[in-house]
């Protein structure tokens, strides 16, 4: 079975989940794109159970986002993120302040 990992990022103005999948020979990178960390909570899930090892969350997530996908995979794959707590893309805001 191919080892399969996610990039994971958040945009508002994506209505439906989209996916990209790249194959690389032993093993698949799967890019996600959301609209909301209630969307990225049920995205996470479905990925857990597709096998997923991994998710990194975009600089887009705030702590807080981090928290609620950790807490919405329950364990069942690890999660990572890339880090601006004052994002470049957000006039130098937190995503938390964003997206909640």
């Amino acid at each position: 079975m191919k080892r399969k990992v996610v990039f994971m990022f958040i945009n508002g103005s994506i209505t439906e989940p989209q996916r990209m999948e790249m194959d690389y020979g032993p093993g698949m990178m799967i890019v996600v794109g959301v609209g909301s960390y209630e969307s990225a909570c049920e995205e996470a899930k479905k990925l857990a159970d597709e096998g997923v090892l991994m998710i990194e969350l975009c600089g887009g997530f705030g702590t807080i986002g981090y928290a609620k996908v950790t807490e919405a995979v329950a364990g069942r794959l690890w999660v990572g993120a890339v880090r601006f707590d004052n994002h470049p893309g957000y006039d130098n805001a937190s995503g938390d302040s964003r997206w909640l």
